[in-house]
């Protein structure tokens, strides 16, 4: 149950940031936080990270539905060793989830957060979510797994 709590809370957080910038940015000028370092603006990002496969919003839904599927049944199933794991799946469901209500709703995923220091690609919370614990799913992989896998005996 913490679980879907958890979920729930990163989605949440997510669409709450996006509707503040479809509020406060759409169709106007970036707010500078930083002077030529960072910046909140909006962006209609109709693709993946560099606008990869831009405009293919049902592979990327399908997709999506897929890896939710993939991730519930790793944590059901208790194929998920450690807690790290287990969080490391937690933080891509939540952003997987939050950037799928938008492409469902809008066809594209808002972005908001720009470092112009070094012009990295518009992101925004869920994507910060999906790659901390993308992050922490290969340290999973590559150190942990194996660990558990002893410590259980197997």
């Amino acid at each position: 149950m913490l679980t879907f709590f958890i979920v729930c809370a990163i989605v949440c957080l997510d669409q709450l940031v996006k509707f503040w910038t479809i509020q406060n940015l759409m169709g106007g000028d970036p707010i500078v936080l930083i002077p030529g370092v960072f910046q909140l603006t909006y962006v209609e990002n109709r693709g993946a990270a560099f606008s990869f496969l831009e405009n293919q919003i049902w592979f990327f839904v399908l997709t999506t539905v897929c890896v939710l599927a993939a991730i519930a049944y790793a944590l059901y199933k208790k194929v998920i060793l450690t807690k790290l794991g287990k969080w490391s799946l937690i933080f891509v469901a939540g952003g997987a989830i939050g950037n799928l209500i938008d492409r469902i709703l809008h066809g594209y995923v808002v972005d908001m957060f720009y470092f112009e220091l070094i012009d990295f690609p518009v992101f925004n919370v869920a994507d910060i979510f999906i790659v901390i614990g993308g992050i922490l799913f290969a340290y999973y992989i590559v150190i942990q797994y194996d660990r558990a896998k002893k410590n259980l005996g197997e």
